[in-house]
């Protein structure tokens, strides 16, 4: 993707986040994990709430004119570049530390094992961290399963049930400033798992 086509997405991103974006409805799978605790202890949580109040992922942006950059420009490519690190030192809220938390999101698989699916980012739209840059780093989810869960795919919707904590982690796809322990993983539905 161009520099500056890059940079407009991730404008438009930070749009969707500070305004928020409903997800798309997928339909329902009879694949579920099982779950030790019950699934009534854990609060839906949504992804504004991720968002610390005072944070604004465009205050370092808002004097930039997008439409005065070219491709070939090297400050769209320093710009990229400053931004991105902005984005993936995004603060993180503090009160979710250690919350029993229930969030849809997208999936973005880490490690697919034979046993099934164990370790992934979950992102609130499609094509975050796959074909759009990656959002800010508190808006992306390390999930870790306590087993490898099959019949799941990149770019399912799902619920994520467990407990959340702020470890920050990056990799290939991007950085992600959260971290649950999941202990259920079921298709999206526009119900909340009980």
């Amino acid at each position: 993707m161009h520099a500056v086509a890059h940079l407009r997405t991730c404008a438009l991103l930070c749009t969707l986040l500070m305004g928020g974006e409903a997800l798309a409805q997928t339909p329902s799978k009879k694949n579920t994990t099982q779950i030790t605790t019950p699934a009534n202890a854990y609060k839906e949580i949504t992804w504004e709430q991720l968002v610390p109040r005072d944070w604004d992922p465009l205050a370092q942006f808002k004097d930039i004119k997008l439409d005065n950059l070219k491709d070939t420009d090297p400050r769209a490519a320093e710009l990229l570049k400053r931004m991105r690190t902005v984005w993936d030192n995004a603060p993180t809220n503090p009160a979710l530390k250690d919350a029993k938390v229930k969030i849809p999101g997208f999936i973005v698989p880490l490690e697919d094992t034979p046993t099934g699916l164990k370790e992934f980012l979950l992102v609130p739209y499609f094509g975050a961290c796959i074909h759009t840059p990656p959002p800010p780093a508190n808006q992306i989810i390390h999930v870790l399963m306590n087993k490898g869960v099959k019949g799941f795919k990149s770019m399912d919707t799902v619920w994520v049930i467990g407990t959340m904590g702020l470890e920050r982690t990056a990799n290939e796809m991007g950085t992600s400033g959260y971290h649950i322990d999941a202990v259920k993983l079921e298709p999206y539905t526009d119900t909340p798992p009980r």
